[in-house]
């Protein structure tokens, strides 16, 4: 029987993973005001220098399998009228996170939208608000989960893994993640959270909350000693780098199972090789884990009830071909399958064969396949 693996505790004066981040975080927001205090004391235009975040300079990166940056920079300045709004904005972003991550706080974006608004700083909506968070990001060099601001969306995690929280006023606890029958929510306390102990040897992901139940209600974290994780849709950059996290410090293979169509396909890709949106961002990705269906070759192989391709689901496909990230076998072999039969189907269509059939036949034939 194989053991489980107990993670090494840290000493007690070794800093937490959150107060690391804390530090981190502080002194790249302090770095960035000095900047712009030593501009000013100087009597010069203050100015943000960053990477430039256009499609011109977003690369695919053989060697990271991911979407990064190029050497293009663009900067800011306030001598220009068309900068002041989105540097002021920055700074002013700045400050708020700041003032979170001395508090230990956490906000959502749109929290951030409108506490703006407390401080007179103008956004016309929140996708202008998101938009200078990215900024933030790109300047520090931090994703936006680790100065506390997180997205609305939650996805979920259900398996025999131990976790020791680091937040503030839950110091030390620990929590089985198969204690709650419906999983539990990947939050910001449990994405900061320490490794106790873990029994399971894989990682399994999957796209749909029904499928997500099932696997729970047939227990497949015991059968397959599988951490099972809910990416509800295209799964957040939490999710992704809690993913990411769990593959390198636990060792397990991560498996993503996503409905039978371009967008499923999407749905793995994102979690194996990034998205261009984050290119300004690294270890959000997770290159060595297995896309494991649903495939194209299996609606025919297990005559799975289908629908037609749209011709947004063909465009899409004649897109994903020219896509870096699907220059492998496997992606070739099932976008073309995909083109050839002009069929799409979800996780659910298994059911066609009893709701047990997905986890007794069709899993453990695809988890051998792919080895």
């Amino acid at each position: 029987m194989k053991k489980s693996k107990k993670v090494k505790t840290t000493k007690t004066k070794t800093p937490s993973r959150v107060e690391q981040k804390k530090s981190v975080v502080l002194s790249a927001l302090r770095s960035l005001g000095e900047q712009l205090y030593s501009q000013l004391s100087k009597k010069q235009w203050p100015s943000v220098r960053m990477p430039s975040r256009s499609i011109t300079n977003i690369h695919y990166d053989q060697h990271t399998r991911q979407y990064i940056l190029g050497e293009r920079f663009v900067r800011r300045s306030a001598r220009n009228i068309r900068h002041i709004r989105p540097l002021t904005q920055l700074v002013w972003t700045g400050s708020f996170v700041d003032e979170l991550a001395r508090e230990g706080k956490t906000s959502t974006l749109r929290d951030v939208f409108y506490s703006a608004q407390a401080y007179e700083m103008s956004f016309t909506d929140q996708a202008e608000s998101d938009d200078i968070i990215t900024d933030l990001e790109t300047v520090l060099e931090h994703p936006r989960e680790d100065f506390n601001v997180f997205p609305e969306e939650r996805s979920a995690i259900f398996g025999d893994l131990t976790i020791q929280y680091t937040v503030r006023g839950y110091e030390g606890r620990k929590l089985n993640l198969a204690s709650h029958p419906d999983g539990m929510m990947i939050g910001p306390a449990l994405t900061n959270a320490e490794f106790a102990e873990c029994k399971a040897d894989k990682i399994i992901a999957i796209e749909k909350g029904g499928l997500f139940t099932r696997f729970i209600e047939e227990r497949v974290h015991d059968k397959y000693k599988a951490l099972l994780i809910h990416t509800a849709g295209q799964a957040p950059r939490a999710t992704r780098a809690l993913i990411r996290r769990m593959s390198q410090e636990l060792g397990l293979p991560v498996y993503i199972f996503c409905d039978a169509d371009p967008w499923g396909m999407h749905i793995a890709n994102v979690i194996i090789a990034g998205s261009a949106n984050a290119a300004h961002l690294r270890e959000l990705n997770t290159p060595d884990a297995k896309w494991a269906g649903v495939y194209a070759s299996d609606i025919v192989d297990y005559k799975l009830p289908s629908d037609p391709l749209t011709d947004l689901d063909i465009k899409r496909l004649y897109e994903l071909q020219k896509d870096p990230r699907y220059d492998t076998k496997l992606w070739k072999r099932e976008i073309e399958a995909f083109l050839r039969l002009k069929r799409k189907s979800e996780q659910e269509a298994f059911s066609r064969y009893g709701l047990a059939f997905i986890v007794d036949k069709y899993l453990p034939a695809r988890l051998k396949e792919l080895g």
